[in-house]
């Protein structure tokens, strides 16, 4: 009986990470093709411009991810947990983040160099939204609701970049496209309150140093994946920060393409021996998938960003392989920070922020005069960082290792 009962679980599991997987999937595909879109309707300098906001969106949906770890972990360990507690704990973070993001509005137009307020605010108006999703994402995690939580996270890329490409079309700016960011995410939190019952908010739990926590790892590798960009933005001229967040559009398919391994070997990673047996194999299978983009980018060349953003940069001279190897080493890094934090070393946290301030430093003060030095800083930070982790990842092992 209990064979019988253990098959049809696994199946099931093995199910649900595949339709998170092909949603997740999907949901990075749809960016990519935003990406386009932008680099073929807008001139590159708002290109460049939509692109480093778009990064700072990213950025700012950190605290999200935190919010639907704590939740997740809270509902898994007790199903009977109020969820209005949660609710409330959701509602008090995406204010925060969005009172924050509102404070920080005039320091961006001045940093990313934007003609007016409005492009700023709209980031704040999709922040909060997007903050509050992760309750809920959170809940259906938790309470093992993969299947829903797949088609979620499908909507989220269709309300979130569908309503992005429809700003984009009707206004041919973006500002336009921030609009339909936060129309659309709006929309999908109203959709997902609806998904998960409609909680109201119970004001007597409170998590919000958890939250804090959690999210501390995850914003620094969020960070290093589009700090570059942010930094391209406000050092270089603007058309070739336009160039450089093409050429960025490859870092990220190096750096989304091995995503589904990550979300294959996490819970492997929970047992020592098992992450042992399994790390080696997850590295290997993300560079082969990897090395295909390096190939191309080294085979197509400057190419590649005629084939990427149109015509108007047929005659770029600018190197691509140096952003497919630095989402290579990203994903990788990716990869040994899942290890690290599955075995409870906290170094791995303080050698991810030490990258973001070693790339910022060299960026600001150095290697900032053409696209190829910027590229070359991120690359060669995320390169140090995941010979680190593998470092920390080794060392455990001799130390653990019997006497011979």
């Amino acid at each position: 009986m209990s064979v019988d009962t253990e098959v049809p679980a696994r199946t099931g599991n093995r199910v649900a990470a595949i339709l998170v997987s092909l949603a997740l999937a999907g949901n990075n595909a749809a960016s990519y093709v935003l990406s386009l879109a932008a680099a073929r309707i807008l001139a590159p300098g708002a290109f460049g411009e939509l692109s480093s906001l778009l990064a700072v969106l990213v950025i700012g949906v950190v605290p999200a991810m935190g919010l639907q770890t704590v939740v997740a972990l809270r509902v898994a360990r007790s199903p009977s947990l109020s969820q209005g507690s949660l609710f409330a704990l959701g509602l008090v973070t995406s204010a925060i983040v969005a009172t924050t993001a509102l404070t920080l509005s005039p320091l961006l137009v001045l940093l990313l160099h934007l003609g007016s307020l409005a492009p700023a605010l709209l980031v704040t108006a999709a922040l909060g939204p997007l903050t509050l999703l992760g309750v809920f994402h959170g809940l259906l995690q938790g309470s093992h609701r993969f299947a829903v939580l797949s088609g979620l996270i499908a909507l989220e890329g269709v309300g979130k970049v569908g309503g992005s490409l429809a700003g984009l079309v009707i206004s041919g700016s973006p500002t336009g496209a921030l609009a339909g960011t936060a129309i659309g995410s709006l929309a999908v939190v109203v959709a997902g309150w609806q998904i998960c019952g409609r909680p109201r908010p119970r004001w007597a739990d409170r998590h919000g140093g958890e939250v804090l926590h959690t999210a501390q790892a995850m914003l620094a590798l969020v960070l290093l994946v589009n700090l570059d960009l942010v930094l391209a933005r406000h050092t270089l001229p603007s058309s070739q920060a336009g160039e450089y967040a093409l050429g960025a559009i490859v870092t990220k398919i190096a750096y989304w393409l091995p995503q589904a391994v990550g979300v294959l070997v996490l819970p492997r990673f929970a047992v020592s021996d098992r992450r042992r047996r399994v790390l080696p194999v997850a590295l290997a299978v993300c560079g082969c998938l990897d090395a295909l983009v390096l190939l191309v980018s080294l085979v197509l060349g400057p190419s590649l960003l005629a084939v990427i953003g149109g015509a108007k940069y047929t005659g770029s001279t600018m190197p691509v392989w140096p952003f497919a190897l630095a989402g290579s080493m990203l994903a990788l890094v990716q990869i040994l920070l899942y290890a690290r934090l599955a075995d409870g070393d906290r170094r791995v946290t303080v050698l991810m922020w030490s990258a973001v301030g070693v790339e910022a430093l060299l960026i600001t003060t150095w290697l900032h005069g053409s696209p190829t030095q910027v590229v070359t800083a991120a690359a060669c930070t995320a390169g140090a960082l995941a010979a680190a982790g593998a470092l920390l990842e080794l060392r455990p092992r001799r130390s653990e290792s019997p006497p011979q």
